[in-house]
């Protein structure tokens, strides 16, 4: 038995910033995980994907190097070097993994290997070692959701987590991706712009990004996809997958009528799900809902057994990294028995990281509006911002969702860079600015921010270029 001020079940994103911060915190901390420290988002998820996306971005930049006056050698077409980019993504991981394990030591916390579960007593085995902590955090992670009847063989048939780690030499000529959400849009992105054929099928009525971001702002990503090459079906019900020797034949269902696709791989992308399961809950108390996510208060993230949080992807919040993060120094704070400060759920930044990039926080027009408030909207687009014309990346828009005469309710925007413009609109929404509040202020010109000040502006009812 050994003891220490704080458990931590899974080594993922929530599960290594809760070490971090309890141990910056002076508390002696045991986190357990199974695999390699960094979970899904450093190893199959957010950091190799974002690789991939990248390596799409400059091969689509060579391409079109003619245009910014950079000659390729005559009869010199660039194409994809599928290794390279996995070799360069590989390359980043490593490093990656390594610093945190280095600053996991450094913070003295200490890291068990093994698949750990909870007792009825309160503690944590792992593998006949028992390991007891005055708080336990759980953050068990997820996988990918599977389409029953569809089987996952790694090779043709792919999740997510398969495709950032593929070992193939090259890539497939067609693709299917199942899902249009944003693991699917993010991917269809990559291989569109690797030359990939790639058709996408979405079951909802909008085939990209149907849920989370306001329509005006994803009907720019899912016009640009079209453009270069995405076929994109909505409301499609995909059937029963066919093995061929030439391929896999996808047969889906659409206002159309009945269709069939023969691709080469077909990538699933439908969502993720918690994993909870053998981790001990019921002996435990710790109560799971009907959907296999940890029930906790949100306010603290302490789960029905007191004294055991859970954060991540296996609480029924937005499976994003940095939510996880946030939540784990929630858990943490009330754990040493300060007051910590809840997230707020309905204003956290997303990203889409596809081309052309999708950010957001706060309400969509559509939701404001049902919500009962007296909503002015305003959008400025990229095409006439001048660092967007020097880029050459001029697909996109800035749109502000306000109260009248109240504050900013939602920012989303498309285009260039929209992860990083993204954090200005994402403060104003969280301190309830006023549209003036931000159009007072200055922003450098040339400059993709500028598209925010002239939007901000406009809700005075004056404006500079739109």
């Amino acid at each position: 038995m050994s003891d220490y001020d704080l458990v931590v079940l899974g080594g993922g994103p929530g599960g290594y910033a809760a070490a971090l911060y309890a141990a910056s915190a002076g508390l002696s901390v045991a986190m357990v995980e199974k695999e390699k420290v960094g979970g899904t988002c450093l190893h199959r998820g957010c950091i190799p994907a974002k690789a991939l996306l990248h390596a799409a971005e400059v091969f689509r930049t060579v391409s079109d190097a003619g245009a910014h006056g950079v000659k390729l050698p005559a009869g010199v077409e660039p194409e994809p070097d599928w290794p390279a980019a996995n070799q360069r993504k590989a390359g980043i991981v490593n490093q990656l993994h390594k610093g945190l394990s280095g600053l996991l030591k450094r913070r003295k916390v200490t890291v068990v290997n093994g698949h750990g579960r909870l007792t009825a007593d309160g503690a944590v085995s792992v593998d006949g070692q028992s390991l007891r902590g005055h708080a336990t955090i759980l953050c068990t992670g997820s996988v990918p959701r599977a389409i029953p009847g569809m089987e996952i063989d790694g090779r043709t048939v792919v999740t997510s987590d398969q495709s950032t780690n593929s070992d193939a030499d090259r890539l497939p000529e067609r693709v299917a991706v199942i899902g249009g959400g944003v693991i699917g849009a993010e991917f269809a992105s990559v291989y569109t712009d690797l030359g990939v054929s790639t058709t996408l099928l979405e079951a909802l009525p909008h085939g990209v990004l149907p849920i989370g971001p306001d329509r005006d702002v994803a009907d720019v990503l899912s016009q640009s996809l079209k453009k270069r090459g995405t076929s994109i079906h909505a409301d499609a019900r995909v059937g029963t997958l066919e093995h061929a020797d030439s391929g896999v034949v996808v047969p889906f269902e659409t206002a159309r009528g009945s269709e069939k696709l023969e691709v080469d791989q077909v990538l699933v992308s439908i969502g993720r799900r918690p994993v909870t399961e053998e981790i001990g809950a019921e002996e435990a108390g710790v109560r799971i809902d009907e959907r296999g996510f940890v029930d906790v208060d949100q306010a603290t993230m302490q789960t029905s057994r007191p004294g055991v949080y859970a954060v991540g992807d296996c609480v029924a919040t937005p499976g994003l990294a940095h939510v996880a993060y946030a939540e784990a120094v929630v858990a943490v704070d009330h754990v040493l028995g300060e007051q910590p400060v809840p997230v707020d759920y309905g204003k956290v930044p997303w990203v889409v990281y596809t081309h052309p990039e999708v950010a957001w926080s706060g309400m969509t027009e559509a939701e404001a509006r049902t919500a009962g408030y007296d909503v002015v909207v305003h959008k400025h687009a990229f095409a006439g911002n001048g660092r967007a014309m020097i880029l050459g990346e001029t697909d996109g828009l800035v749109k502000v969702v306000a109260q009248r005469d109240g504050p900013v309710l939602g920012f989303h925007l498309v285009g260039p860079w929209a992860s990083e413009l993204l954090h200005e609109g994402y403060l104003a929404v969280n301190w309830e600015a006023l549209p003036a509040d931000v159009g007072h202020l200055i922003h450098a010109h040339p400059s993709l921010s500028e598209a925010v000040g002239e939007t901000m502006i406009t809700f005075s009812g004056r404006s500079l270029h739109g």
